[in-house]
């Protein structure tokens, strides 16, 4: 198995499992608890606080836990809505967001609020200036990602966070896809508020943090006992916390890491070399996330090259639905022809990704491209 697809999720890090395991039988017990066992659990998850706050250069106190970046965006979006919504009801996102940021909104669009949603170039990513003509009055929030999880292209998060700040307008970023692969201090990006996902950077999947800035209140998602500082009810699942410390701690040597650029450069230059003109670029050639290569096979369907290529583990950019091929809203937000989306094929490289992955992939691919194409010329002179 060659394994491509860390965008989507990672291995648990041998690390960070190892560090999980005692909290998964030999200790146990209620963080609130006064007892030694409480207090033990009350330390770990204390530390582990500590460490994703060092990845994120914030406070201790501005890391909430949650169960993954799914409910750190929709804390992040709903919570402002409801906290704000005397101040106005109109809220911008871009128009290539994930869904766990675009359907919370969906859902307050359907309760009464107003969401403008950026257009990006035809590399993915959002104009700063354009951000200024759509802020409003009522304006509440603004969420744009920091990294496309389909084709890598990092936002200007920086500059579009100081237009919000002057508009006192609070930001907020997704940063699923760029924690512990290139830098997510909150202080340079200039964010209120930032979600992660632990299951990306190789931790467990069901744990994740929002970040968020001294100052900003926001109401609880879920009401119960009053945990992560009563911002979160709901007991706090140690092991998870732990992993995801762990796994914070392991990101520092990983950040803008050379060797996931080397991987994923080795990887394009391969199949360029093999297929010329068939492979054509997404996403931004410069401003994307160092693990991730999103290519369009010109005149083929992705999930067809893909079934030819069973070793590979990587996702495609278009889906089929009764019958008819259907690009991702990325893609068509960026404008890709049908004859290039719909051949996308996302290659996200990871921690333990190896050079000899990487050419058996670039032969399995090119072998597959060769056979497409000449199945579709055939046919065509049918």
């Amino acid at each position: 198995m060659i394994y491509l697809d860390y965008n989507a999720s990672t291995p648990v890090d041998p690390a960070v499992r190892e560090a999980m395991l005692p909290y998964l039988g030999e200790f146990y017990g209620n963080p609130s608890s006064g007892h030694f066992p409480g207090r033990r659990m009350r330390t770990a998850v204390q530390e582990s606080r500590e460490k994703v706050a060092a990845m994120l250069g914030a406070d201790v106190d501005e890391v909430i836990f949650t169960s993954g970046g799914t409910e750190a965006n929709n804390f992040a979006i709903k919570s402002v809505a409801l906290t704000r919504a005397g101040r106005g009801r109109h809220i911008i996102i871009s128009a290539v967001e994930h869904p766990a940021v675009d359907n919370p909104c969906k859902f307050l669009e359907d309760n009464g609020y107003e969401v403008t949603r950026l257009e990006v170039d035809s590399t993915g990513r959002v104009d700063p200036q354009s951000l200024v003509g759509e802020i409003r009055p009522d304006t509440i929030l603004i969420s744009i990602m920091h990294a496309n999880n389909e084709v890598g292209t990092i936002q200007p998060i920086a500059e579009l966070a100081e237009i919000a700040r002057e508009a006192g307008v609070l930001m907020h970023t997704d940063a699923a896809q760029s924690c512990g692969k290139i830098p997510t201090s909150v202080g340079d990006l200039g964010v209120d508020m930032l979600s992660l996902a632990g299951h990306k950077l190789c931790a467990p999947a069901g744990i994740g943090a929002l970040y968020v800035r001294k100052g900003v209140n926001l109401e609880p998602l879920h009401h119960g006992a009053g945990h992560e500082g009563g911002r979160r009810a709901g007991t706090e699942p140690v092991a998870a916390i732990v992993g995801l410390g762990v796994a914070a701690e392991l990101t520092r040597p990983h950040m803008n890491d050379a060797k996931y650029a080397a991987l994923r450069d080795r990887l394009h230059a391969g199949l360029r070399g093999e297929l010329g003109d068939a492979l054509v670029l997404l996403g931004h050639p410069d401003e994307r996330l160092p693990n991730t290569l999103a290519v369009g096979f010109r005149g083929l369907i992705g999930a067809d090259v893909l079934a030819e290529c069973p070793d590979i583990c990587a996702s495609t950019g278009a889906a089929c639905h009764s019958g008819r091929q259907q690009k991702s809203a990325t893609l068509a937000a960026m404008n890709v022809p049908d004859e290039v989306a719909f051949g996308a094929i996302r290659l996200s490289v990871g921690r333990f990704t190896t050079e000899e992955e990487i050419d058996s992939a670039v032969a399995q691919l090119a072998r597959a491209v060769s056979q497409g194409k000449s199945g579709a010329e055939a046919a065509a002179r049918r």
